[in-house]
């Protein structure tokens, strides 16, 4: 599986939406019943989250900053 489909799949709108999908992978993970490939492939949506979740707080951090800025 190509990463563009990946981070197509798991794109979320939200913070609290892809931490929940980050805690639901890591359940997964943490369980005893899963196997090798369902795990790398798990692996590798938890690093697109990482990186979905960065851009949203990087975002975030913008908007904050442009209204801290408006009210001085």
């Amino acid at each position: 599986m190509k990463t563009e489909n990946i981070l197509d799949k798991v794109k979320s709108k939200s913070i609290k939406e892809t931490k929940d999908k980050i805690n639901r992978i890591l359940e997964k993970l943490e369980s005893k019943n899963v196997n090798l490939s369902d795990s790398i492939e798990d692996y590798k949506k938890l690093l697109e989250l990482n990186k979905e979740m960065d851009e949203l707080f990087r975002s975030k951090i913008k908007k904050i900053s442009s209204i801290g800025k408006k009210i001085k």
